[in-house]
């Protein structure tokens, strides 16, 4: 629908959380173009300005998902997503940044590959999309990519994700190129030995079920490898998607050594257990996959002490085919961008475990400053910086309906589930991305479709 078009926005009397700077309180927001021109109270707005009522409503930087799958490049002719659907489906669950991984067809593995990807998601205009370039070529761990030219065309970290590199000496020889670039290494933690033909949790309904076992300690395995060979190295280094309380001790020993670890938690891994896969629920197959009620309680309590410092959704969407088979040839893989949101506050903010302004911290400069986007005003609310925000209705209720979603991916076991909070309009950019405004009353907003 169309949405008027202006150079200014006001954004009136919500709750402005930055926690870049601390800043928590109500007050106004002025944007003019591309930039944040005030916060304070009473702003005086230009009478060509749109005008967002948010009392009520939550003012947050333009959230920061370092955790991505868009699928794009795509010469396998799957199509599960593209940059134009993956960031349209962004930008409706509040998101202005994202970092989207290399396990693509052809992989991210040149700098060519890298800038097309910028390029495509600055001509979309729905978010804004920073590349994890692979460490070896082809995610084959074999041979080295060129990670100084990768770094260099724009990536802002370096991952095999899909897989993690088992060989030893290539995983010094690719952490020693991130430290060299003071990067990031971002690891899919899974020791390859250990989980062959595996499919779901291990333990007795894995069992029950007769398909493949995936042990916790295959993920605290290669995690702890990995600690050792960066010992000497220190490269900055990130576990993606933590699901198990053996991992996630790895990683508070490695931070108490003062070691440069770090742990990102993604939503179906804070809320849902292995029963979700109860009767060949293939939704509910991720990798890696949903583990108990205790490894649920283990990683909320990481969120809480501050052992994992990010949040990530490790969106991945399917085709309905690619799910619609038995449980053990089902592909691996859930869709949640959309709808995160409620599901990290009901896992955290509900359950006690940290505040809005954490969860929000979490969601924004906590991913910025992993992979440096922070020096470019990401993850930041704050006058005369870039104007990526998002006004979150905290108490806006809904359920998940796939039928709705701007992602390509209809893959999640969160279907009809009930929820609370919204981002009911993103900016980014000064664009206005994703509005739900007309829903509010008073708001004089039309929808973004």
């Amino acid at each position: 629908m169309h949405v008027m078009d202006t150079l200014h926005t006001c954004i009136r009397g919500g709750r402005v959380i930055d926690p870049a700077s601390g800043l928590d309180s109500t007050a106004d927001v002025l944007v003019h173009g591309a930039k944040v021109q005030a916060i304070g109270d009473n702003l005086q707005c230009p009478d060509d300005a749109r005008v967002i009522d948010a009392s009520g409503c939550i003012v947050t930087p333009g959230l920061v998902d370092i955790h991505v799958h868009l699928r794009d490049p795509d010469t396998s002719g799957h199509h599960e997503e593209t940059i134009a659907s993956g960031t349209a489906a962004a930008a409706a669950g509040g998101f202005t940044t994202l970092c989207c991984m290399p396990n693509t067809t052809p992989a991210i593995d040149t700098p060519q590959v890298v800038a097309k990807i910028i390029a495509d998601a600055t001509a979309a205009g729905h978010a804004a999309v920073s590349p994890v370039a692979c460490g070896t070529m082809g995610r084959k761990g074999t041979e080295l990519a060129p990670i100084d030219a990768l770094l260099a065309a724009g990536a802002v970290g370096i991952s095999d994700d899909g897989d993690g590199i088992a060989d030893d000496a290539m995983m010094a020889a690719v952490l020693e190129r991130v430290a060299a670039n003071d990067s990031i290494f971002m690891q899919h933690c899974q020791d390859p030995a250990m989980t062959v033909g595996a499919a779901m949790n291990a333990g007795d309904l894995a069992r029950a079920m007769g398909v493949g076992e995936w042990p916790a300690a295959a993920e605290a395995a290669m995690l702890a490898r990995d600690v050792e060979v960066n010992r000497s190295i220190g490269a900055r280094y990130h576990a993606q998607h933590v699901t198990c309380r053996e991992a996630i001790d790895v990683i508070r020993a490695a931070r108490a050594e003062g070691q440069p670890v770090t742990g990102e938690a993604a939503p179906h891994h804070l809320l849902l257990t292995e029963e979700e896969c109860r009767g060949g629920n293939t939704m509910a197959k991720v990798n890696p996959p949903l583990r108990t009620a205790a490894d649920v309680q283990a990683l909320r309590e990481a969120v809480a002490d501050g052992t994992i410092t990010v949040l990530a959704t490790d969106h991945a969407p399917h085709p309905g085919q690619s799910k619609a088979r038995d449980f053990q040839s089902a592909s691996f893989g859930m869709t949640g961008i959309e709808f995160c949101l409620p599901l990290y506050r009901e896992a955290l903010v509900d359950s006690g475990a940290i505040s809005w302004s954490r969860l929000i911290a979490m969601m924004t400069i906590e991913g910025a400053r992993l992979t440096g986007l922070d020096t470019a005003g990401v993850g930041r609310l704050q006058a005369t910086g870039r104007a990526d925000l998002t006004v979150i209705d905290p108490d806006a209720t809904w359920q998940v309906d796939p039928a709705t979603f701007r992602s390509k991916g209809l893959n999640t076991p969160f279907t009809g589930r009930a929820l609370r909070g919204r981002a009911i309009a993103t900016i980014a950019g000064g664009r206005l991305t994703w509005s739900m405004l007309g829903d509010r009353a008073g708001a004089g907003i039309e929808p973004v479709a």
